[in-house]
């Protein structure tokens, strides 16, 4: 039992969920760390900065008959605009660019476990200001479109259902985020656990469930969050915009 205690301590050891802090220092007297997330944040922020200016420079002058890159772009545009369309109607113009924005940023994030950095949504820190800024624009539209009854509307159907609905307002921003963040973390922690508890069998066959946990996974938490987002928005607007 002794050794097989040491064994499951060792082997616990040689695990790596690549969370480690790189630089240390001090602000107001609070010890800080930059960590992996904040690079791999700043990665895929490169990543993407660098395709919106291939997509900027490749529109500048367009093709009439759309092939290659330009075509992959158009269709993902085409692609976003009819997700948004479909899901808030009316008011899809006025939102498809946060919704295209986010869904960008979270598709990447959930990718680059492909490339062996850590990706920054299986990280609490990341995910939790996604479901805030949601939050202050589903709020934000709240109060916009329905005035006082953003707020009265708490105490329906019966006044003393307050807390309850209260509550399910203030709830969004936490369900939204940790469900990205829970599924995401999964995904981390079984490929690390796969990787070093089975090195010596991890050659070749990992790469299938790189497919499930970094591609279709991440696929489908990227769709779920920007769907409840909409879904959440759409609940606060009248039914024809004003």
């Amino acid at each position: 039992m002794k050794t097989a205690g040491n064994f499951q301590m060792l082997a616990a050891k040689e695990v790596d969920f690549m969370i480690h802090g790189l630089i240390r220092f001090e602000l107001f007297g609070q010890e800080l760390w930059i960590t992996t997330t904040h690079v791999s944040l700043l990665v895929i922020m490169l990543i993407l900065f660098i395709f919106a200016l291939a997509v900027r420079k490749r529109m500048k002058t367009p093709q009439e008959f759309p092939t290659g890159f330009q075509n992959a772009v158009e269709m993902m545009v085409e692609m976003l605009d009819h997700m948004t369309e479909n899901s808030m109607g009316w008011y899809a113009p006025k939102f498809v660019n946060y919704i295209s924005c986010i869904f960008l940023f979270i598709f990447v994030s959930n990718l680059s476990g492909l490339f062996g950095i850590r990706p920054p949504t299986a990280d609490y820190g990341v995910t939790l200001p996604l479901g805030l800024l949601t939050f202050m624009i589903i709020q934000y539209n709240n109060i916009k479109y329905n005035k006082t009854k953003a707020f009265t509307g708490l105490f329906q159907p019966l006044p003393f259902l307050f807390p309850i609905n209260l509550i399910g307002e203030l709830s969004v921003p936490f369900s939204l985020s940790l469900r990205l963040f829970g599924n995401v973390l999964s995904g981390t922690v079984m490929m690390a656990l796969i990787y070093s508890l089975l090195s010596p069998f991890a050659v070749a066959w990992p790469g299938f469930l790189h497919i499930y946990f970094d591609i279709f996974s991440g696929m489908i938490q990227t769709y779920v969050f920007c769907m409840l987002t909409m879904v959440f928005i759409s609940d606060k607007l009248p039914q024809r915009p004003t």
